[in-house]
């Protein structure tokens, strides 16, 4: 890229990336989503999603300790508590462990991360590692996959909800919780690096950002649909479902 972008192409880019790229069109999502999963293979998603739901807050303290910007930390830090909760609320990462103890996962061992798959797990690291050493404006535009994850929200909730007989409302309570959580979050994100990448290295740093985001979800599911869909090869010491 030679030549900046006005902020409104630098979004037009941006938002093209999650059309193309986004994890929505993941095979395993359309299987998850209309009910083409057994419940084991639900359990093998949820309990290796825990993964990268209890990075996030990591992820973001490691993006703030890097942050001289009083202001931005102040904006930044709910993303810290939405995930672990504070005072009353809950966090997001309890309402996760909700849909796992729903599912008949132990919570411990969901937590401890002992069954997940080695590709979650280099995948979700090197996000967090990503948003630890890039520069701070791709380290912000790596969220940006949040303009996208209302609509696949909306879609598990209803998806779910309706294709499987152990799913129920109050499981699902992380996703919609997540329809509000979301925009806020990326409507700042997105704000922030239409101001902020102001050269054309800059935007195409925070467009490459968004790339990789991208790739670290896809390779999640990825990942599962190996090891629990086709050719189904568990890795040693991953979760093994009873049902398959």
């Amino acid at each position: 890229m030679t030549k900046i972008m006005s902020p409104d192409e630098l979004e037009k880019e941006l938002r093209a990336i999650g059309a193309a790229q986004y994890h929505d069109k993941h095979p395993f999502h359309a299987m998850l989503h209309g009910g083409a999963l057994n419940k084991g293979q639900v359990q093998a998603w949820a309990l290796n999603r825990y993964c990268y739901q209890s990075a996030v807050p990591r992820k973001d303290a490691a993006f703030m300790s890097r942050c001289h910007d009083r202001k931005l930390r102040r904006e930044w830090i709910h993303r810290i508590m939405d995930h672990d909760g504070y005072g009353e609320e809950e966090g997001g990462i309890e309402r996760w462990l909700v849909l796992t103890d729903g599912l008949g996962l132990d919570r411990d061992y969901v937590v401890s991360r002992k069954g997940a798959l080695p590709g979650t797990k280099f995948a979700v690291e090197a996000y967090v590692n990503f948003v630890r050493e890039k520069p701070l404006v791709e380290a912000v535009a790596s969220s940006l996959t949040e303009l996208f994850a209302p609509n696949i929200h909306k879609q598990r909730i209803a998806g779910m909800l309706e294709n499987y007989d152990f799913i129920n409302d109050d499981v699902m309570h992380y996703f919609r919780r997540r329809l509000t959580q979301a925009p806020r979050d990326a409507d700042f994100a997105l704000e922030y690096v239409k101001q902020n990448a102001r050269t054309p290295e800059a935007q195409q740093g925070a467009l490459d950002a968004l790339r990789f985001k991208t790739d670290v979800l896809w390779a999640q599911l990825d990942a599962l649909h190996v090891a629990y869909v086709e050719p189904g090869m568990v890795p040693p010491g991953a979760f093994v479902p009873d049902q398959a």
